[in-house]
């Protein structure tokens, strides 16, 4: 009995391995799980594979893959450069956006996941300047610094940054992420969507990779 359910166990751990090593290999298709733009756009991170994702704090399908993107962010291989890009769709996003830049000029990005959790969670009015800024206090952050860098020459380039590269790469939508100035990838179009990212991230990192080394 006992030399049965050890081969019982075996056999179960041998289906498991080859069920990784699938999903491992399973290859995005161009045209349905990613698309490969027609006219590409110019990249700004030298030579590291440039990922962007447009986003905004008030999105709640952006806060529902915070949960997968924020760990792949920690792990970013050394040839890649990640940046987020916060779209002002509504009035109240412009503010979330400037949020964003004013927590990145501060070095305290790390504070995005409460920045989400706070606006969809707790159903605090982060676009609200005040509130805002006592957020920000609660958080440990400088009163001061924070309104300085939220007023600053620095933020409002970035936000009509922002808005030109927005308009550049027709983002009508998000979260939606772009690979190398030539893929776009959508969660919706994948099969586990958010889940699904940072693997479909990583290969289509790898695409990009290989595409450059043919030239």
């Amino acid at each position: 009995m006992v030399r049965w359910v050890k081969s019982l166990k075996w056999l179960a751990l041998g289906f498991m391995a080859a069920s990784v090593t699938a999903g491992a290999q399973e290859q995005l298709t161009e045209g349905k799980d990613y698309l490969r733009l027609k006219q590409p756009q110019a990249i700004e991170s030298g030579a590291k594979i440039e990922v962007i994702e447009f986003y905004s704090y008030g999105c709640p399908h952006c806060k529902d893959l915070e949960e997968y993107l924020g760990p792949w962010i920690k792990k970013v291989p050394a040839d890649v450069s990640f940046k987020r890009i916060p779209v002002a769709f509504q009035p109240a996003w412009v503010n979330l956006g400037k949020i964003y830049y004013t927590l990145e000029g501060l070095g305290r990005e790390d504070l995005s996941g409460k920045v989400f959790s706070s606006l969809h969670g707790a159903g605090v009015k982060l676009n609200e300047e005040k509130v805002f800024f006592d957020w920000a206090a609660s958080n440990g952050l400088d009163a001061k610094k924070v309104q300085e860098m939220w007023g600053s020459f620095a933020v409002n380039s970035k936000m009509n940054r922002a808005k030109t590269l927005a308009g550049n790469y027709q983002v009508d939508s998000v979260p939606m992420l772009f690979i190398d100035g030539k893929f776009k990838l959508q969660p919706h179009l994948l099969k586990g969507q958010h889940k699904d990212v940072p693997a479909a991230l990583d290969f289509l990192i790898a695409k990009a990779r290989a595409e450059r080394n043919k030239k």
